[in-house]
């Protein structure tokens, strides 16, 4: 069978051998070194799998890097000329939001989109101590739905954050309360925008009767 080849040379990885006191050795993830003569063949045949692996990985990764710089170059040095067609004062990438650039025949299409990256301030625990005394007096009143977004809201996650989904889902719950309410507004108040970042996204179709198709490449941790 034919090995399929790849459009990039794999990165340069160490092979993780050491030499100690004139003897090959792998340190181990404890931090001692084990000679490779005592390493099992199939932890060794391993290892080499990993590296090789981590090689065209790597290089992927620094690949995609360069393609995201060169597209929003790309993309950047279009929109000074638009700014440049029309009159507009350069207002730098901030000043941009969501948009799409598309081919004349419409079959390509690439839109930039922006997030913000959102953190809760101290009020988010005032409004958890308010909808845990609208939980404890609704008791068996309270909709079972209402109580497990209230519960997975608060839960946080493996890295301990806070489950952000659930937190903006709590805010679209339509309930008088007044407690609830409150609760509501110090959420709000305790959202604020840490950040922001781009993210590109690429379609095509073949012919403008059909739906699009994602070209699929993350860009997301480029």
């Amino acid at each position: 069978m034919e090995t399929a080849k790849t459009a990039f040379t794999p990165a340069p990885i160490p092979t993780g051998i050491i030499e100690v006191a004139g003897n090959p050795c792998m340190m181990d993830g404890r931090g001692g070194y084990m000679p490779v003569a005592l390493i099992k063949p199939a932890d060794k045949l391993q290892d080499e799998t990993v590296r090789k692996i981590m090689g065209f990985a790597v290089a992927a990764s620094e690949q995609l890097e360069r393609f995201k710089a060169h597209c929003m170059a790309d993309l950047d040095s279009l929109d000074q000329l638009l700014e440049q067609e029309y009159g507009l004062v350069k207002r730098g990438n901030q000043g941009k939001g969501n948009r799409t650039y598309m081919t004349v025949d419409t079959l390509f299409k690439v839109t930039v989109q922006m997030a913000d990256y959102i953190d809760f301030g101290p009020q988010l625990q005032i409004a958890k101590g308010l909808l845990d005394e609208c939980l404890n007096e609704w008791s068996a009143d309270a909709r079972p739905e209402v109580k497990a977004i209230i519960t997975r809201a608060f839960n946080t996650d493996k890295e301990g954050k806070i489950n952000r989904s659930e937190i903006f889902m709590l805010l679209r719950l339509e309930i008088e309360d007044e407690r609830w309410q409150r609760a509501m507004a110090a959420i709000r108040d305790a959202m604020r925008v840490v950040g922001r970042k781009e993210y590109v996204r690429f379609a095509r179709r073949a012919s403008f009767q059909d739906d699009w198709q994602t070209v699929t490449i993350d860009l997301a941790r480029a």
